[in-house]
């Protein structure tokens, strides 16, 4: 059975195909088979990324196919370990069809209220549909040097019953170079933003590892 994930915004520009991208890299380096369903059909982003790393010929391979809708993906999920969802913005229906699909719901957000809020409705919005709170992760990205922001971002995802991912993505140029040259942001050029992106990704799969030990 395929392990589902999806990774959720109502907002752009907080981050969803960068997570995307990273915990499938980081599966795949695990030998998992991995498919990256990009349904943003008007920016293609993840396709458009891994155009880029097919060109340069990275390793490990990850196949990233553009859908309309979530049961076609669903239907490919016996070729696959691990479905990455990288859902579109601004699409609710689809995000709860996603969400009602996954084992986990990955919800990335910045650390402004402008990101918070929007994060804390989209919330909202799978609980009243029946998404279980447990398989709601909240993770950080474009976050800034001030840790009194993070803080209180921290503190007003909690407060909303939320469970958040303690590491986070930092604001980093090279992250988004990485994202340039197809790479994920395992794949800088910089170790020390190449461990921060490891801390993530490892926090989520210990996060993936205990929802499915409760279910």
């Amino acid at each position: 059975m395929s392990l589902i994930i999806s990774v959720a915004s109502q907002k752009g520009g907080v981050g969803k195909s960068t997570i995307s991208r990273l915990i499938s890299r980081e599966f795949a380096v695990n030998d998992f088979q991995v498919l990256i369903a990009d349904m943003d059909i008007s920016q293609s982003t993840c396709v458009h990324w891994n155009k880029r790393r097919l060109r340069d010929q990275l390793e490990p391979v990850i196949d990233v196919q553009l859908f309309g809708s979530v049961d076609k993906a669903l239907k490919l999920a016996p070729n696959y370990d691990l479905i990455v969802f990288d859902g579109a913005p601004h699409a609710t229906k689809q995000t709860i069809d996603l969400a009602k699909h996954s084992d986990i719901i990955i919800m990335p957000t910045g650390v402004a209220l402008d990101d918070l809020e929007p994060a804390k409705d989209l919330a909202k919005e799978l609980l009243g549909k029946g998404i279980p709170k447990e398989k709601i992760v909240v993770v950080f990205n474009h976050v800034g040097s001030s840790q009194a922001e993070l803080e209180e971002a921290t503190e007003y995802i909690k407060d909303k019953g939320l469970y958040v991912i303690g590491p986070y993505l930092p604001e980093k140029t090279s992250y988004r170079r990485a994202s340039d040259d197809g790479k994920a942001a395992t794949e800088t050029t910089h170790t020390s933003t190449n461990q921060k992106a490891d801390e993530v990704a490892q926090a989520i799969m210990n996060r993936i590892e205990t929802i499915m030990q409760n279910v």
